[in-house]
């Protein structure tokens, strides 16, 4: 498991595209095909679609919230090794042991259900679950001989996935806007962009399209957010945490 675990830690940002093109598709034949959709597509579709979009930006929630109260050289998306200069215990990391992963899940699971599909819904959580479950496996092999007892400790009373509320220790260090305007720019406009896209592609399939205005400016307006904080982060040091 762990040798997997190193394998697919280096190359986790294939499943999001892999779940991506799959649901797409399925998304496809499942417009073509509406009683294969989990909700029938009257009014009721488009309240399915809003719920799925608030499971994304749920998921992404937790993603900032994590990496906002987190120092620097963890909680980042390093892909060719692992990296943890210290050990996370406060904050979301005291009642959780994994609180990005969860967040990705909840990301990807709105996207999975925008589908429309049941099946392809429960593939996904199965998929994810195998997936992610060497990953963790692999980082706490690392984490257990970077820390030691420390680690063994923190992990014996910390659930991996589902959090103990009453276990919670108030954070360590303050929100760093910088460090998340910094790192999470791409997830925020992914999402926007992804639920645009299948608005589209799906409207473009029935006689009379009723294109979301609202989710296609909020799309045209993530995008427009991720180029200014990609000009930020390079050409200037705004974004940059002091020194």
């Amino acid at each position: 498991m762990e040798r997997q675990g190193h394998w697919l830690f280096k190359y986790r940002s294939i499943l999001p595209l892999l779940i991506f093109i799959l649901g797409l598709y399925i998304f496809v034949q499942n417009e073509a095909n509406p009683s294969n959709w989990i909700v029938e597509q009257t009014v009721y579709e488009h309240v399915y679609e809003l719920g799925c979009l608030l499971i994304s930006l749920f998921g992404f929630f937790i993603r900032v919230y994590t990496v906002g109260f987190t120092p620097p050289n963890t909680s980042g998306r390093n892909t060719e090794r692992q990296v943890a200069d210290v050990l996370n215990t406060k904050g979301i990391y005291s009642v959780m042991r994994n609180p990005l992963y969860v967040g990705n899940f909840f990301m990807w699971l709105g996207i999975a259900m925008l589908t429309g599909d049941l099946w392809f819904t429960f593939s996904f959580i199965l998929l994810y679950f195998l997936y992610y479950e060497r990953i963790i496996f692999t980082e706490e092999q690392f984490l257990k001989a970077k820390f030691g007892d420390t680690y063994i400790n923190w992990a014996a009373k910390t659930p991996v996935v589902v959090p103990n509320f009453k276990n919670f220790v108030k954070n360590e260090y303050k929100f760093n806007w910088r460090k998340v305007l910094r790192q999470e720019k791409n997830g925020f406009s992914a999402v926007f962009i992804i639920f645009s896209l299948f608005d589209i592609i799906g409207e473009q399939m029935k006689v009379l399209p009723e294109y979301n205005i609202v989710l296609h400016i909020a799309g045209a307006l993530s995008v427009l957010a991720y180029l200014i904080l990609k000009f930020l982060k390079y050409q200037t040091k705004l974004l940059q945490d002091p020194v």
